[in-house]
């Protein structure tokens, strides 16, 4: 067995020892400069600080990195989603977005040669062996194919199926770390779902269904694009799509606030429309997954944890929007927050608790007038879902059908905050709403009409 192998450490007592030894090694860490902290002036105890908080952070982001999988997915979701996580941690583990250790050209090209049947310099008829991004499930390369077209080639790390089942059947460490990164949840539930989620995305021949799915979808739209799918080229380990270039996110924060606001809007949209209109949700919202381009043009990657729901899942959220943004119903509202799952039936808080808990994740919608989401705005939500000592917490949870799409709206959030985005959501929302219909309200939603009626043969 190669070292790149072994460094993903597939059995469950192995990648269950490097977490504690991790652990032991950071408080040791501590233990062994507190005595310089003590003595030490002010400014340097707040220096020496400083040097620990980024020493850990790099040491718990390479372990994550190396281990890839489920506990790598964990880092990638606190990286975008806690606002609240110091600064030295959000920065370190945001590298495990796109920038993981990643495994050695040989092993890469073993890949390539075991699902496409020869060496990748033969395969395609230009390979960069260096990975341009490399993430918890696999790497991606550049390569030009036979008949001249410029691709991305997404080649899944040998043995990260086995490691994923190792973290899924290691329960009682995975539902503490869960636990300790997201209090006030049903462990059981976000656990059980996300390793559903996870084992199917490293069957990259369903990933690349799902992406076609979104891509015939979006064919022509205005400003979403998502690239297809080179069938012929892609296997359960590789997956071969359209190259696309573009901004990264870092790169669209030094951008002006109106292409920021625009590529809110854009995101917003995706989501949204995704959910409501195709029935399906990418659920994997880290910034990693976008491209950005002038004008509002956002390319949406990656789609190994994407959901799919029918009519039946998304009833009760369409009746909770209605009854409380329209028709003021509040007890109505709170009869679909029980019907879906998210409040015990006859839990004994009051219904205005319930609006008022539940409710501020409505708040984009439930004025008509711009609104800026803001940094601040965006962690008040997170810190309300998972606030474990209010008094609706012994009653309330996230139901399994719901998991991942919460895990997108809490991203959601955090990305628009990040860009201070401002503009009307509640008339973006109604264009997108199947109960309302409502007419364009910005100029993407006047493209995105014609787009429609395009679709439609109007």
């Amino acid at each position: 067995m190669s070292a790149a192998t072994e460094a993903l450490r597939q059995s469950r007592v192995s990648r269950g020892a490097a977490l504690a030894r991790l652990a032991l090694r950071i408080g040791g860490r501590y233990v062994m400069r507190s005595p310089r902290l003590l003595f030490a002036s002010v400014e340097r105890r707040g220096e020496l600080r400083h040097d620990l908080a980024l020493r850990s952070a790099d040491e718990v982001a390479e372990e994550l990195g190396s281990m890839k999988g489920v506990l790598m997915k964990l880092g990638q979701m606190a990286s975008y989603i806690y606002d609240d996580m110091p600064q030295t941690f959000r920065a370190a583990m945001s590298r495990l977005q796109d920038k993981a250790p990643p495994m050695t050209a040989a092993l890469a090209s073993s890949v390539i040669v075991d699902e496409l049947g020869d060496v990748p310099e033969r395969v395609f008829a230009q390979w960069d062996p260096l990975p341009f991004a490399a993430a918890s499930i696999g790497q991606v390369h550049r390569a030009i194919t036979r008949d001249g077209r410029a691709v991305a080639v997404k080649v899944q790390y040998p043995g990260i199926a086995r490691s994923i089942t190792s973290d899924l059947r290691n329960v009682g460490l995975l539902r503490r770390i869960v636990g300790a990164a997201f209090p006030g949840l049903d462990t059981r539930s976000l656990v059980d779902e996300l390793g559903e989620r996870l084992q199917e995305e490293v069957d990259y021949v369903r990933e690349a269904d799902s992406q076609e799915l979104f891509a015939r979808y979006y064919d022509g739209h205005p400003v979403i694009r998502v690239p297809h799918v080179l069938a012929e080229l892609s296997t359960a380990r590789v997956l071969t799509s359209e190259l696309v270039s573009g901004a990264t996110f870092e790169e669209l924060l030094g951008w002006d606030q109106r292409e920021k606001d625009l590529a809110a809007e854009t995101i917003h949209r995706f989501v949204f429309r995704s959910l409501y209109r195709l029935h399906a949700f990418n659920g994997d919202p880290h910034p990693g997954n976008y491209l950005f381009h002038r004008g509002g043009r956002v390319t949406f990657l990656d789609f190994g944890l994407t959901k799919l729901f029918s009519e039946q899942d998304l009833a009760p959220l369409i009746d909770a929007v209605r009854f409380l943004v329209f028709e003021k119903d509040y007890e109505a509202f709170r009869a679909a927050l029980e019907q879906a799952g998210f409040l015990r039936a006859g839990a004994p808080v009051a219904t205005s608790v319930v609006v008022d808990r539940f409710g501020q994740f409505y708040g984009t919608v439930l004025q008509d007038a711009p609104m800026t989401i803001t940094p601040a705005y965006s962690s008040a939500i997170v810190r309300r879902f998972f606030d474990a000592r209010g008094p609706l917490a012994p009653y309330s949870d996230v139901p399994r059908a719901y998991v991942i799409m919460q895990r997108i709206n809490l991203g959601l959030y955090a990305l628009l905050g990040s860009l201070n985005a401002t503009a009307n959501w509640r008339r973006i929302a109604e264009e997108i709403w199947p109960f309302r219909n409502g007419p364009p309200s910005t100029p993407i939603g006047e493209a995105e009409a014609g787009w429609e009626r395009n679709r439609a043969g109007v």
